[in-house]
């Protein structure tokens, strides 16, 4: 690792990081300096990642499992993350899911477990693992990736909308929380962005024609700088 990068010596938590923005991300804060742990449920994909950021001369650590199915493996990241690294400075928390687009009355149990237990089940057990060494950091930052959906309820997106809907208001709760320590945390909303999620909700749309994951992921990785000054704000690619 070269010396003098911002992140040298930070430890950063990615979700979702075997493709699109977690995958992204990742490879920017590497860039950055830090040791990048990644989640994702697919060891292929996160091997991919880690071909990527250690090509560019970074560090990772692989943590292949399902956010939802092996939920309880969330609870022993922090410690887990501690015990080996001896602290942990970033999360991101990116692993989304979208759940079948369909009338509120047709969601299905299992689609509606899917969808809330990673966008929201996961997103809280990850704040409860992760707030003792963040809060320990010397520059803590957090930043939970949102959608505008959010602000804009449409048809059809009822399991999606609300479980990011929950899991803004959960965040912005936690960021009053912690807004007396030197932890950030702050939402992203990437927009329209060419990922797996976006081409399932249009499966017809030209995703070169929208923006990449490449240039969206540093104004994300932006915020996880120990000189980020904002805290509970919703960060928008397109401000």
């Amino acid at each position: 690792m070269l010396a003098g990068r911002p992140l040298d010596g930070q430890v950063a938590l990615v979700t979702g990081a075997s493709r699109g923005i977690g995958a992204a991300t990742a490879q920017a804060l590497a860039r950055l300096g830090a040791h990048c742990v990644l989640i994702a449920r697919t060891q292929g994909g996160l091997e991919e990642t880690d071909d990527a950021i250690r090509a560019a001369g970074g560090q990772s650590t692989l943590l292949p499992f399902n956010l939802v199915k092996d939920a309880d493996k969330i609870d022993m990241v922090g410690p887990s993350l501690v015990e080996r690294f001896g602290r942990l400075d970033i999360l991101v928390h990116n692993a989304g899911a979208l759940g079948a687009l369909t009338p509120v009355a047709h969601i299905t149990p299992r689609d509606w477990t899917d969808v809330i237990g990673t966008n929201l089940t996961a997103a809280w057990r990850l704040i409860r693992t992760c707030d003792p060494p963040l809060r320990a950091a010397p520059a803590g930052r957090a930043v939970f990736v949102t959608t505008g959906r959010v602000q804009q309820p449409k048809a059809f997106w009822g399991a999606y909308g609300t479980s990011k809907a929950a899991m803004e208001h959960l965040v912005q709760t936690w960021a009053q929380e912690v807004e007396h320590t030197a932890l950030r945390v702050n939402l992203f909303d990437p927009g329209v962005v060419a990922t797996k999620l976006r081409g399932q909700a249009m499966p017809g749309e030209d995703q070169s024609a929208i923006a990449q994951p490449a240039d969206v992921a540093p104004v994300l990785a932006a915020l996880c700088l120990p000189a980020e000054a904002r805290h509970g704000a919703t960060v928008r690619f397109q401000d």
